[in-house]
This record gives structure tokens, C-alpha cells and sequence, in this order.
């Protein structure tokens, strides 16, 4: 019996990977599955658990780098409907782990719920950023978490609620193989000035980063009260471009991957950053950026 027996509808071999990343940079998947059901998905992963091989879950690839060398074992994509369904219930919303974020906030700034509207035009899906607790402005979606189900490596569906979890900056306690699906608690404002402030927000974040059909990536985590983007500047760094990856410009924590560019570029960018910061501020940068 072959490795994927059963699931050739969903599994595919020797897949590219760059068109699924924002930055469209990377080799080959060993293996590629987008499982319909949550039942397909179990599945698969108790298979490739059980004859030892690595399993990564993939998202909407916004801030995901990925060797030209490829991966080996297998890589999860949770695109179909049945991971991105958003249900509201009274001041809850409950949302699969595959839902895009724009969704979510869209979805509780209609119905009066505040809160996400300060992660307007913020990219990803609700699995991403609840594993590295996506925040902006002081707000960040692990203080609206009520509880989560999530999927371990061997194949094992845990819950976890509200008090078994914690969130800090960037970081969660959920580290798990992925996040199905959770549910979020939320106080009730007005829609229509939920809109407008949302609307505020959205014109600020898309004048201060890279239009979203430009290949970039958000790079390095704040550092205690400053910003990475500031940390940058000041090291004198703007504009600076290693092969065909550059510095933003509009915002440093940025990098641009122009046509051509390799995950090489891009890490030995990174390298040359966090080394000039170190040597200038004694400052220690530490990346935002996924990198397999």
C-alpha cells in the first residue's frame, strides 16, 4: 500500500509551493493535501504520523519564506470550506482556523462587535493569527479567545478553553500542529461607528505598508518599546537590497522580493539587519517572518 492510498483526491506529489506564499519564493512540497473535511484531515495525519514523516500546516502563506530546496514530508493547505466557516451567536463568533482574518473583522464590524476592527488590513487566516497572537494598536486576538479545538501531531483533536491558554506578544500557548476552529467573546458597539473607525484604520495601514499585490513580507518583531521599522531606519538600513530583495522604503520591517529573488537573498537580508542592529543599538532582533 502507498503512503497516500485512499487519499490520492487530495494528496499531490512534488508540488510548488511558491504560488500559495505572498512572496512566491520556494521548491517543492514532498507531499501537498487540501482535505475537505475534518474527518480526511485527522486521517491523513495519523497516516504520515504514524510512518514518522514531518507534517507542516501552511496557511495564507502572507508572512512564510520557504527554501528553494523544498520540504520534505507533507504540507497541509486548509483551503476548503469546511475549515473557514464564521458563525455568530450574540456576542460570539466562532471561526474555522482556515477563515481568512478580513473576513472575521469584516464580519464583527457588520454585526456590532468591537474589537477586530484594529486588525483591519491585516493579512492571514484566523489559525495564523491566533498562533502568533496578531496584534496592532494594543489589541491583539488572543484577549478575545474563549476556547479552541486544535489538531496534535499524532492526529488527536484537543480543546482547549479560555483559562488553559496563554498569550503574550507575538506568541501563544497554542502550538499545536493546527487551529480548527475557535470561539471569541466580544462586547457590542455600534455598527455604523465600528465602520467608520475601521475605515480609519484601514486608510492609515495601507498609506504605511507595501500594496497587497506587492511580493513582501513583515520580517522582526517590535523590540520592548520600540518598533522594528524605527530600529531599521535608525541603523541607517532603508532602501538596502541584498540580490533581489529589498528594504521598503514606506516601512522598513518590510522586505520587497523582486522578480528573481531567492530565499537566500532574502535570509542573508535578514542576517545584514539584525547584525547592523546589534552592532549599532545592542539590540537583538528577533523575526516575525516564518521561515521552513
Amino acid at each position: 500500500m502507498s503512503l497516500i492510498t485512499g487519499f490520492e483526491h487530495i494528496v499531490r506529489e512534488n508540488e510548488p509551493l511558491a504560488p500559495f506564499t505572498r512572496l512566491h519564493i520556494g521548491g517543492v512540497a514532498e507531499y501537498f493535501a487540501e482535505p475537505t473535511t475534518k474527518e480526511e484531515l485527522v486521517a491523513l495525519v495519523k497516516r504520515f504520523a504514524e510512518n514518522g514523516l514531518p507534517v507542516r500546516l501552511m496557511g495564507a502563506g502572507t508572512n512564510l519564506l520557504i527554501h528553494t530546496q523544498g520540504i520534505p514530508g507533507l504540507v497541509l493547505h486548509l483551503s476548503a470550506p469546511a475549515f473557514g466557516q464564521i458563525d455568530v451567536r450574540d456576542n460570539t463568533i466562532t471561526a474555522g482556523g482556515g477563515a481568512r482574518l478580513s473576513h472575521f473583522v469584516a464580519t464583527a464590524v457588520r454585526e456590532g462587535l468591537t474589537g477586530p476592527q484594529h486588525l483591519v488590513g491585516i493579512t492571514g487566516t484566523i489559525g495564523g493569527a491566533l498562533h502568533a497572537n496578531t496584534s496592532a494598536v494594543g489589541f491583539d486576538i488572543g484577549s478575545w479567545v474563549q476556547s479552541a479545538e486544535v489538531l496534535n501531531r499524532s492526529g488527536e483533536l484537543v480543546t482547549h478553553e479560555k483559562e488553559n491558554m496563554s498569550f503574550s506578544y507575538r506568541q501563544s500557548s497554542l502550538s499545536e500542529l493546527a487551529i480548527l476552529s475557535a470561539t471569541f467573546q466580544f462586547d457590542s458597539e455600534s455598527a455604523e461607528a465600528l465602520t467608520k473607525q475601521m475605515q480609519k484604520l484601514w486608510i492609515v495601514r495601507r498609506a504605511a505598508q507595501p500594496a497587497s499585490d506587492i511580493r513582501a513580507a513583515y520580517v522582526f518583531k517590535d523590540h520592548g518599546g520600540d518598533t522594528a521599522s524605527r530600529l531599521i531606519e535608525q541603523a541607517g538600513l532603508k532602501g538596502t537590497r541584498v540580490g533581489e530583495v529589498e528594504i521598503c522604503d514606506r516601512d522598513p520591517n518590510f522586505f520587497i522580493a523582486h522578480e528573481g529573488a531567492t530565499a537566500d537573498d532574502f535570509i542573508r537580508l535578514i542576517d545584514l539587519v539584525k547584525t547592523r542592529v546589534q552592532d549599532q543599538q545592542e539590540i537583538e532582533l528577533q523575526t516575525a517572518i516564518g521561515i521552513w
